[in-house]
């Protein structure tokens, strides 16, 4: 399973083999029961998630008592609530694996450690972060700019895996729609 953690990071930085064996000492692996909860709203934040194999959500439950998925993880994808992450506070969302999943957790602390033993890691987790931050931007100017339906096409389009793997009622919270309504969309023909 670390072959897949050393593979994604060496996407992005050149690493030889002892440097590998080191920064998975930094590392716990984790295996996931469908619906499990790594990580609950209101309970402090310990891990950042790599995952190695399955899907992860995070979500928030609004105050009519709904959950709101805000974010997937699937395999090479990277997970946490980064703002009770870096401040080690409380997290204001839940991360629930929607799959049998396999991850690698890595804490706050570690982190820390693995980035000031290995500087080119920064480059690696400034990347990645760009990346995170910059699919966010797009998803707020998607709420925006498309209807409800272009949403749904756009994200099927684009990221088809996760309209086959995600189960409706997660999909369509975090499409901002109900169930019921992106039924309707899907059993549409596109114009």
């Amino acid at each position: 399973m670390a072959k897949e953690l050393i593979d994604h990071f060496r996407n992005y930085i050149a690493l030889d083999t002892e440097e590998a064996e080191q920064i998975m000492g930094f590392f716990q692996s984790k295996n996931c029961r469908k619906r499990e909860e790594l990580v609950a709203t209101g309970t402090k934040s310990k891990f950042h998630f790599f995952v190695v194999k399955g899907c992860l959500r995070m979500f928030f439950t609004d105050q009519k008592g709904n959950e709101q998925t805000i974010q997937f993880a699937i395999e090479n994808w990277w997970l946490t609530d980064y703002f009770a992450f870096e401040n080690q506070m409380t997290m204001g969302f839940t991360i629930q694996a929607l799959e049998q999943t396999n991850v690698f957790q890595i804490t706050y602390k570690d982190q820390e450690k693995l980035l000031k033993q290995f500087p080119k890691l920064e480059r690696y987790f400034r990347l990645i972060y760009q990346r995170a931050y910059s699919a966010s931007q797009l998803r707020t100017k998607y709420f925006y700019d498309f209807s409800r339906e272009e949403f749904y096409h756009h994200f099927n389009d684009n990221f088809p895996e996760f309209t086959r793997r995600i189960p409706q009622h997660i999909l369509a919270s975090f499409l901002n729609m109900t169930p019921e309504y992106l039924s309707e969309i899907k059993s549409k023909k596109r114009s």
